[in-house]
């Protein structure tokens, strides 16, 4: 991979969240890279840290939460073109509320959150939830640091009503109906598929160049789901973007992702493109989770396959690979004391597993366990 082809990456990156019981661990080094213009997909069921990953990016954990160990390192692009240079700026050292965060957030890194009822504010229309984004981040500031300069970019001042005329653009490029009257509509007067419409407006305002989208359709009927998917993949081809999706529905990666990053427990088992990770899959985790997925022609009446067990209790994390009390490739004395970590099973394809640790490996006996 070419260096200015990465526009993030994520190294080790741990958080703690502090609550009454404890210190619960929901990210455990969470390793990958996004590239430039591409869509990584990251799945994993509930609780896996898929969206503590994205709130972390965005410097949006909560109060109780911190980031304890890991670099977030955004390469920002100082000219246009592919030719331009890259600064990278470590997010984890930016103060939530400083100025560069403030600037990338939004700017540069626009999120699509997963419900867009409990993201809008209920007394803002469109228009103005629209405008806002585009009024901080197109408004030029006096800057005396360097580098906030190189981050933020230089556009005119915009006024209110040019602020309301990109916002109208904006709703009819998502394919808003109406947009001229849509854009004095309240939250609650727009229906489930055109609130998520007009959060994608918002996060799309600045043209951004990292779009994270934390399962933008899980509220959403099927034939919206698929409206809302076209609309990404379209907008991502117009401006460029790359796209960070979120979600549990393997269908929905196969069909936008080019990148996966598979999550279990709060770290990355498996990352592959996605035709590596459907059709050649290394990680027992991911295994089951195609293994789960409905298909057509199954009997009437035929159980569907299920991962057995539940995700562990973040307070009670088993010793050793944290799957191994649901793995049917478990090896006693060997998954239940060692704990994996990922390595290359193939090209530009990697799992956290012991079934491909050679050194471990050694140990078992032969025909006790092979990777399969």
């Amino acid at each position: 991979m070419n260096d200015n082809d990465i526009l993030l990456e994520v190294k080790d990156l741990q958080v703690h969240f502090e609550v009454r019981r404890g210190v619960v661990r929901a990210l455990q080094g969470v390793n990958f890279t996004v590239r430039r213009g591409k869509t990584i997909g990251i799945i994993g069921e509930s609780g896996s840290g898929k969206s503590v990953t994205a709130r972390a990016i965005m410097q949006l954990l909560a109060q109780n939460g911190r980031v304890v160990n890991g670099e977030i390192l955004f390469h920002h692009r100082k000219g246009n073109d592919a030719s331009s240079s890259s600064e990278i700026i470590d997010i984890t050292e930016q103060d939530s509320d400083g100025e560069i965060m403030r600037s990338l957030r939004g700017g540069e890194i626009a999120m699509i959150f997963q419900e867009p009822m409990s993201s809008l504010t209920p007394v803002y229309t469109a228009g103005v939830h629209i405008g806002e984004a585009v009024r901080l981040h197109l408004n030029p500031l006096k800057r005396v640091d360097a580098q906030v300069a190189n981050v933020v970019q230089q556009h005119q001042d915009v006024s209110k009503q040019e602020a309301k005329e990109i916002a109208i653009s904006m709703l009819t490029r998502v394919g808003i109906p109406q947009p001229g009257q849509r854009v004095d509509a309240y939250p609650h007067q727009l229906s489930g598929g055109q609130r998520q419409r007009v959060m994608i407006a918002v996060a799309l305002s600045c043209n951004p160049s990292l779009l994270i989208a934390d399962e933008p359709t899980t509220a959403l009927d099927v034939t919206t789901q698929a409206q809302i998917n076209d609309l990404m993949l379209e907008l991502q081809e117009e401006f460029g973007m790359a796209i960070m999706y979120i979600t549990h529905d393997l269908g929905v990666i196969a069909e936008m992702a080019e990148d996966v990053a598979v999550m279990y427990l709060g770290k990355i088992v498996e990352e592959a493109t996605v035709d590596q990770i459907f059709y050649d899959p290394k990680h027992p985790y991911t295994k089951a989770l195609l293994q789960s997925i409905p298909k057509i022609g199954k009997e009437r009446g035929e159980r569907l396959e299920i991962i057995e067990g539940m995700v562990p209790d973040p307070f009670s994390i088993p010793d050793g690979c944290p799957f191994h009390n649901r793995c049917p490739q478990f090896i006693p004395g060997i998954c239940d004391r060692h704990i994996p970590h990922l390595v290359p099973v193939g090209e530009d394809h990697t799992a956290s597993c012991l079934l491909y640790d050679q050194k471990i490996m050694s140990e078992v006996p032969d025909g006790a366990a092979q990777p399969v």
